[in-house]
């Protein structure tokens, strides 16, 4: 984990441009602890720079244009996410690091990669191992560099600039509350602030009163995924037609004065697995596979929940009605994933514990949902017992002969190898936790 992210600018002579490009022309480098996340090779002098010389007004604007981006929206396959955390993106006529910037809501990944050409000039750039710190982190980094960036272009005498009307909006959305839940919605999304005149954060911010803020906040976070929008009607009519019986009563709760770890120095993986640990020994599991009898009971519903699935859907979800009855809704076409979205449901109530009605699995990759995933993996398929099966071979049908043992997807096998680093990370490229 790096100590503290740095952004800066050293200033440098340019003599050609607008005012306030020339204003913050500089070095310019991110740093990360001990790491040059933007040094590279300087082609004009042939050696060695801890980043590229650029105008910090450029990338200054960007960072404040895709601030609510850069701080709450998760990685995606949407085919223009790239613009917003991508800082080749920001153009100007300079050539920018190869530097992906994303965040899971708690901990933010920078992933510097080196050039695509070996050869690039004016300057190539070298990268750098991935680093993920907390968000928090991040932002305070931005929250420095800007009004540096604004301070140099009043020394220089440029006044008001399109930065300062960005940045003094995004500070004034911030400062409010609604305004602020706004923007984390429209990010969730993966949209610009005011991007599309459409009802879709309206029906959001409608949604969070009966379903909860946090909750439909992971149902924003997997509409940027694509798919139709699930608003609090359509998933009462789900539940209503596609769901099985629960009831939030008879879930397994963790013992009282349980200590999990906690905090954005935290993996997200890392408190699903050992929370699923935890329940395993609480209620005195064997590193056997689970039944689909007995996942039903520990989350509060009955075996035949398992049995039936909603068709065209892309959340798995629970629906209180209230404290005794409740409603799961599974997507799954194959067993073994509907063992594993039951799982993940079971994780949310129990380790994510949210307020509010709903309780939803998804495709996003918050926190929460990460979290959600390494619960069920660990708990479907403990990792001591899945190595001391492989016993050092970790073939690929070495791992379906495993997956089929505990009734879990090569997939989930694989996820647990690489977090506990027994094969490359290159071989599943999944979210922030695998990239970093």
């Amino acid at each position: 984990m790096p100590v503290g992210l740095e952004i800066t600018l050293a200033p440098e002579r340019l003599d050609e441009g607008p005012p306030e490009e020339r204003a913050c022309f500089g070095l310019f480098t991110i740093r990360a602890g001990a790491a040059d996340l933007t040094a590279g090779l300087d082609f004009y002098i042939s050696a060695y720079r801890p980043g590229p010389l650029v105008s910090g007004y450029h990338a200054a604007e960007w960072f404040a244009w895709n601030w609510w981006r850069l701080r709450y929206e998760p990685r995606s396959p949407a085919p223009e996410w790239w613009r917003a955390h991508k800082m080749t993106a920001i153009g100007e006529g300079y050539v920018w690091p190869n530097l992906t910037i994303f965040s899971d809501g708690v901990r933010t990944a920078l992933l510097a990669e080196p050039s695509v050409r070996p050869d690039a000039k004016p300057f190539r750039y070298l990268g750098a191992h991935p680093c993920v710190l907390p968000s928090t982190e991040f932002e305070a980094a931005v929250d420095a560099f800007i009004p540096r960036i604004l301070a140099r272009l009043r020394d220089q005498c440029v006044q008001e600039t399109n930065l300062d009307a960005m940045w003094r909006d995004v500070l004034t959305e911030r400062a409010d509350p609604a305004q602020a839940r706004r923007r984390r919605l429209e990010a969730l999304l993966g949209r610009d602030p005011d991007e599309i005149e459409d009802d879709a954060v309206d029906r959001l911010v409608a949604d969070a009163a009966a379903l909860g803020e946090l909750a439909v906040e992971e149902l924003a976070a997997d509409r940027a995924r694509g798919g139709d929008a699930l608003t609090a009607a359509a998933l009462e009519r789900l539940a209503a037609s596609g769901g099985t019986d629960a009831s939030p009563r008879d879930v397994v709760q963790l013992a009282p004065g349980t200590r999990l770890p906690s905090g954005p120095d935290v993996p997200a993986w890392r408190l699903g697995a050992e929370a699923a640990q935890v329940l395993r020994a609480q209620l005195g599991l064997p590193d056997a596979p689970i039944t689909d009898a007995k996942l039903a009971e520990i989350a509060g519903t009955q075996k035949r929940a398992l049995a039936r699935r909603t068709a065209s859907q892309t959340v798995s979800f629970a629906l209180d009605r209230d404290a005794t009855h409740s409603r799961i809704v599974l997507r799954s076409r194959w067993p073994t994933g509907r063992r594993f979205e039951l799982a993940r449901l079971l994780a949310d109530r129990i380790v994510a514990s949210p307020p509010g009605r709903l309780h939803a699995a998804t495709r996003a990759y918050t926190y929460r949902q990460k979290m959600q995933r390494s619960f069920a993996a660990e708990l479907l398929s403990p990792f001591a017992a899945v190595d001391a099966m492989l016993a050092g071979d970790y073939s690929a049908e070495a791992q379906a002969d495993v997956a089929e043992h505990f009734q879990v997807s090569e997939r989930t096998i694989l996820t647990l190898l690489v977090n506990h680093h027994r094969v490359e990370r290159e071989e599943l490229d999944e979210d922030l936790g695998a990239a970093a």
